[in-house]
């Protein structure tokens, strides 16, 4: 991609790259198509373009925007290397959004480009986070920036001009940090990405943030500290912008990234705009969107969701012990709500996806089978994610830890959710992987598939959709050992593409072993494929009634009737706090 004007006389190479990080065995998790898009990448890559537009190196510079995401796309070091040389010298290789399992990948990506003299830059959640919560660099930082490596804390709305500039000229600073300084985002470029990259993931499904920072204080969580508490929208007029943009390259499926778009001050006027677009024009907009266990309170919002095009929420459940609600600070959902909240978005079309932490101090094997069994039976959620309680840098949790002196697994590359990082107070670090392992059994066992789309059938979503996406949320960490968002189609590895450190294998070793691995993997994807594929049939040739715990209209009576208000001393006490306000006179406004 590249903006070009008469009198152009020299370029400048921009690469942008989401880096992918590395699997147990070393090698690159990359996918022919990859399921979640990169908005940080979206973002910058809309921050370039208006770079390129205003020819910020100069009128007769051009600027060559390339835009990579590896979970889907093979990174060539030495490509990179020839491309820069050939048209000049003069470059920049961003690695952005790097989180901080992506770290150590980010650094090998990096290592060949440094040692070339090309210009290299790392920006995103690691380190923001480290710089925002520790009172020092991490070891890993600091490694970076001994490679000659830029660091970049903070947001690029307002200063990717001067970093290109500094590029240019061959006078980047070691760190930039703007961690203090958070950045208005309306009216600043919006988020793009040509449909080439959106292609590459599944739905071809591109991304935008509405807006940034949540208020509240979740300990797990590092978008509060790196993104700030309050919030940072969009106007509508940005956003319907954006949104026409990519309809006009043929792509009307987004991911809205805000972490919690209820609390977005601009929702309204963005639902509205969206609103317009879809019943007056007729165009075809679909979102998936993320919000917290409180916003069918909010009134309007979750029928205004729907209307704008709404059909998927990705909700911060968490857990069902309000002792583990309260441990992680999480004091906005109440279990009480649970029910009502998920049913308000059934009512309106949109399939609802959950996330659960498992590894809470009081959450033991048995616990944690017990609570799966209660939210399959009396919880209507569609699609539930395990995530293994991890001190994430640029969290309270690690920022308590690390100044305590506890000790934390020390590879980045693990902080994926999916590995245990700390010593849990009970269980041992086998004991708890072994559970989040056999989580995903549990809960995607065959009576509950069943269950599920027998709810889907009352409820009206496409049952064989349904099915596709229990199937693929229980396949991938089945056969790949990954956590589903980590998923894509038709995995792919190189043999010499593998972490720094580790050996190369032998061509012997290697291919056998990767064509045995594919071959096997598909084998028990097919049979289990298959499994589901009955199941579905059988709840679509059955037309009996359908009704069950999690689905019959909430009452006062479930208090005392569902185990999950039951189960517990906390739970019995929230319960009971329910049943008092229930009971409390109503109040009257002056």
């Amino acid at each position: 991609m590249a903006l070009a004007s008469p009198g152009t006389t020299k370029s400048f190479q921009l690469f942008l790259i989401k880096p992918s990080h590395y699997d147990d065995d070393g090698y690159v998790i990359q996918w022919a198509r990859s399921s979640i898009p990169a908005n940080t990448l979206a973002a910058l890559n809309g921050l370039a373009l208006d770079c390129a537009a205003r020819r910020v190196l100069g009128d007769d510079v051009e600027i060559r925007i390339t835009v990579w995401d590896e979970t889907n796309t093979r990174i060539r070091p030495d490509a990179i290397i020839r491309e820069i040389r050939e048209s000049g010298g003069h470059g920049l290789v961003g690695l952005v959004g790097v989180q901080t399992n992506q770290f150590p990948r980010a650094l090998d990506i990096a290592r060949p480009l440094r040692a070339a003299g090309v210009n290299v830059c790392i920006g995103g959640f690691h380190v923001s986070g480290c710089i925002a919560m520790l009172p020092e660099l991490p070891s890993e930082l600091k490694e970076a920036m001994d490679l000659g490596i830029t660091l970049f804390a903070g947001e690029a709305e307002g200063r990717l001009a001067d970093l290109l500039r500094a590029a240019y000229s061959g006078h980047m600073q070691p760190l930039y940090n703007f961690m203090k300084d958070l950045p208005s985002l309306e009216g600043a470029p919006t988020p793009y990405l040509p449909r080439d990259v959106v292609q590459r993931t599944s739905g071809s499904r591109t991304s935008f943030d509405a807006g940034r920072g949540c208020p509240f204080l979740c300990s797990f969580c590092t978008i509060i500290n790196v993104q700030g508490r309050k919030s940072r929208a969009r106007s509508a007029d940005d956003v319907e912008q954006l949104v026409r943009a990519n309809l006009a390259q043929g792509v009307h499926n987004f991911f809205i990234t805000d972490d919690n778009l209820a609390r977005n001050d601009n929702w309204e006027a963005m639902f509205d705009r969206l609103i317009r677009m879809r019943e007056e024009e007729g165009l075809h907009i679909y979102i998936v969107a993320q919000v917290d266990t409180m916003a069918h309170r909010i009134r309007g919002f979750i029928e205004k969701a729907a209307r704008a095009g709404v059909n998927r929420v990705f909700i911060g459940l968490e857990n069902i012990n309000p002792d583990s609600l309260k441990d992680a600070q999480k004091g906005q959902n109440h279990i009480t709500q649970y029910r009502e909240m998920l049913q308000a978005w059934h009512r309106v079309g949109a399939l609802t996806y959950a996330g659960y932490i498992l590894g809470f101090p009081g959450d033991t094997p048995a616990s944690i089978e017990r609570d799966i069994r209660i939210i399959q039976q009396e919880l209507p959620i569609d699609l539930l994610e395990f995530f293994i309680l991890t001190p994430l840098p640029g969290s309270a949790d690690h920022k308590k830890l690390h100044l305590a002196g506890v000790a934390m697994e020390p590879d980045p590359n693990r902080y994926d959710l999916a590995h245990v990082t700390t010593r849990h107070a009970t269980m041992s670090n086998e004991e708890l992987l072994g559970i989040y392992r056999k989580a995903w059994d549990l809960y995607y066992s065959p009576e509950h598939v069943e269950r599920v789309l027998r709810r889907t059938k009352v409820w009206g979503y496409d049952t064989r959709n349904m099915m596709m996406k229990l199937l693929s949320f229980h396949a991938v960490p089945k056969f790949e050992g990954l956590h589903p968002l980590e998923g894509g189609l038709f995995r792919r590895k190189r043999r010499r593409e593998r972490r720094a450190g580790m050996p190369l294998e032998s061509r012997l070793s290697f291919y056998p072993r990767h064509v045995w691995n594919m071959v096997s993997k598909h084998a028990r994807f097919a049979a289990l494929y298959w499994r589901y594929r009955r199941t579905l049939k059988r709840v679509e040739r059955d037309s009996t009634p359908y009704q069950d715990k999690a689905t019959a209209p909430v009452q006062s009576s479930d208090l005392d009737a569902l185990e999950m208000f039951t189960a517990t001393p906390a739970a019995k006490w929230e319960a009971e706090k329910q049943r008092r306000r229930a009971a409390a006179p109503a109040r009257v406004e002056a």
